[in-house]
């Protein structure tokens, strides 16, 4: 039965979005993979823990890569757009979104450049949750999401619903801070970390793949580190 309750809408629109994804999800490379490339005991997904070509940093180091152009946005100016294949589009404020139910994950986070931070401590909302909150159509098949820089990426709907793919708030117990993305980023751990936004300000769900910067620009629209999966 229909609600107006947005926390009831929410939970039944994530079990739709599962229920149709679910499939997919199970056979996506970090999930399934017969012959992952990478060395170290199983991750949390089965996975070797550091993919090929990957060497973890240093404790309490975190390299800062981006455009060139650090965008700084107050919370009162922030907001997200959610948008395109969806019955409810919306704007989030700092205030709704932080609403938004949030949870604590701990994961990793591999650069295409080379280095792998393990056991990064999150906070966020879950993109699935915000992605729900939108009630996407049955045509909403690929996710695209813009920057505050203007930065862009693209994902698959069976890798945008998984539950450590996070719109995270919060690092190592402390607000994210503005030169890693704060106040709020994506973080895709089963994909190399430039398919997670930083300084997200929009989300548009479509039915057809939208390839984002690094995308047009030579590297894999794809992203799976456990094949090596760099460069297009």
């Amino acid at each position: 039965m229909p609600t107006d309750d947005p926390r009831e809408r929410i939970v039944a629109a994530r079990l739709r979005l599962r229920q149709r994804f679910l499939a997919e999800m199970e056979r996506t490379p970090a999930r399934s993979d017969p012959r992952p490339l990478g060395s170290g005991p199983p991750n949390r997904h089965g996975m070797p823990r550091i993919p090929v070509g990957q060497t973890p940093t240093a404790p309490g180091k975190w390299p800062v890569l981006d455009l060139g152009h650090t965008p700084s946005v107050p919370l009162e100016q922030w907001h997200l757009d959610i948008a395109g294949e969806c019955e409810r589009p919306c704007r989030l404020d700092w205030a709704a979104f932080r609403a938004l139910e949030s949870v604590e994950d701990v994961s990793d986070f591999h650069c295409v450049t080379g280095w792998s931070k393990l056991d990064v401590r999150w906070a966020g909302v879950r993109l699935s949750t915000a992605i729900a909150l939108a009630e996407p159509t049955e045509h909403a098949r690929f996710v695209a999401f813009t920057a505050y820089d203007d930065y862009t990426t693209n994902l698959p709907m069976e890798e945008a619903l998984k539950d450590d793919v996070l719109l995270v708030h919060s690092a190592e117990g402390a607000p994210l801070a503005r030169e890693h993305g704060g106040p709020v980023r994506v973080i895709t751990p089963q994909l190399y970390a430039w398919k997670g936004a930083k300084w997200i300000r929009r989300i548009e769900l479509s039915r057809v793949d939208r390839p984002g910067f690094w995308e047009r620009n030579g590297y894999s629209n794809t992203a799976h580190p456990w094949r090596n999966d760099r460069y297009s």
